[in-house]
């Protein structure tokens, strides 16, 4: 028997229809979408034709104004430094993103700085989310963009996305959010958010690894300024070059479909689990982390005082699969910087840990994690 899998944060489990779809593309269909002279490349273009209407459909969105990449890290890094070029032109050097945003935001937005670019990182509440009102008070004349990512990877705590989309109407200032972890969950709040740019990916909705996009809004038939990271063959509008690859595409399509027809069930099935986590916590003495009324149904960030969190990870090997943090900086064994944000101390974090989980989960052994808090306690570990 492995441990229960409670890290859909970090990937969630591929859905055995995205892989019967994909596998189509592997084995019957090798053709190339940018073959168009014969009958396997026109098959591998219509897949990805209609993956493409699939993720459109699920954002509210026209086709046009969705670019397939590798993931929302390359789409992230294609929102920002793609508008480097106009912001210079125009002379806005000025960004606004959270404290809390995912290395795949803060680390570009560091070779920006170092490239003459002011960029002012948004506090956040002891909640986890950031105030309207905060980032209002520092939009600048030059300010180029705001970045606000949708949900929080670590605390599960959505952003009020449409709340700041309001206040910059008319500004000129573009609006990014990193959505890896909404899309194709928070469906209605994201297709209402009102960005320029939304990033996403497709293993954190059941799809698979190495493919995402970005939608890129149009506003009167105009796309936002940006200039592409790669060249070559002029794929996707001009905007990422390189052979697209046809199953992982499907494969995103896949999802984005099937979350279109799921993701009130879906729903329904995390908010299930995240009662039944609740009433077991009764049991043992934690902390929340993350402001409830805003956090995702299946995620659960929570403190056990006087427990390490690492060796509640090791206690619980057998039994449970869960982290601590992003899976992007648990090999370097820093103290998250979503609740040092937040305002905790490095006590709290260190006792801090994350569940998060989808409809594949069913039974939780939640006699094992409190016998082992309750262990762990009691041996001052």
């Amino acid at each position: 028997m492995r441990p229960v899998y409670l890290d859909y944060n970090a990937t969630t489990p591929v859905d055995p229809r995205i892989l019967e779809a994909m596998s189509r593309y592997y084995e019957q269909e090798p053709g190339n979408a940018g073959s168009r002279t014969h009958v396997y490349g026109q098959a591998a273009e219509a897949a990805v034709a209609l993956a493409r209407k699939r993720v459109a459909r699920l954002l509210d969105a026209d086709p046009e104004e969705i670019v397939f990449t590798s993931g929302a890290t390359e789409s992230n890094n294609t929102a920002f430094f793609g508008l480097e070029a106009y912001g210079r032109t125009e002379g806005r050097l000025h960004i606004l993103a959270s404290a809390i945003e995912h290395a795949s935001v803060l680390d570009p937005l560091r070779v920006l700085r170092g490239r003459g670019f002011e960029v002012e990182l948004v506090p956040v509440t002891p909640g986890g989310y950031v105030q309207p009102d905060e980032v209002a008070r520092r939009l600048r004349p030059d300010t180029l963009l705001v970045s606000l990512m949708h949900a929080n990877n670590e605390t599960g705590v959505r952003q009020p996305i449409r709340d700041v989309a309001s206040l910059l109407s008319g500004t000129g200032v573009l609006l990014h959010t990193d959505a890896a972890q909404t899309f194709g969950k928070d469906v209605e709040d994201l297709r209402a958010a009102g960005c320029d740019l939304i990033s996403i990916s497709a293993h954190k909705t059941y799809g698979p690894k190495g493919v995402g996009a970005l939608y890129v809004r149009r506003h009167h038939g105009r796309r936002p300024p940006l200039s592409p990271l790669l060249y070559g063959g002029g794929q996707e509008w001009g905007l990422r070059s390189g052979t697209v690859p046809v199953p992982l595409v499907v494969g995103l399509g896949m999802a984005a479909e099937l979350a279109r027809t799921e993701h009130l069930s879906r729903r329904k099935a995390d908010h299930a689990v995240r009662l039944a986590f609740l009433k077991t916590l009764e049991r043992v003495d934690h902390t929340i982390n993350g402001e409830p009324d805003r956090t995702q149904p299946h995620v659960l960030n929570v403190c056990f005082p006087g427990v390490d969190g690492e060796a509640l990870m090791l206690a619980l090997r057998d039994s449970l699969a869960f982290s601590n943090g992003a899976a992007c900086s648990a090999a370097r064994y820093t103290r998250s910087h979503v609740l040092q944000a937040m305002g905790l101390d490095d006590d709290h974090i260190a006792s801090s840990v994350r569940f998060s989980w989808g409809p594949g989960v069913v039974s939780i052994p939640f006699d094992d994690l409190i016998e082992a808090v309750r262990s762990l306690r009691g041996s001052g570990l």
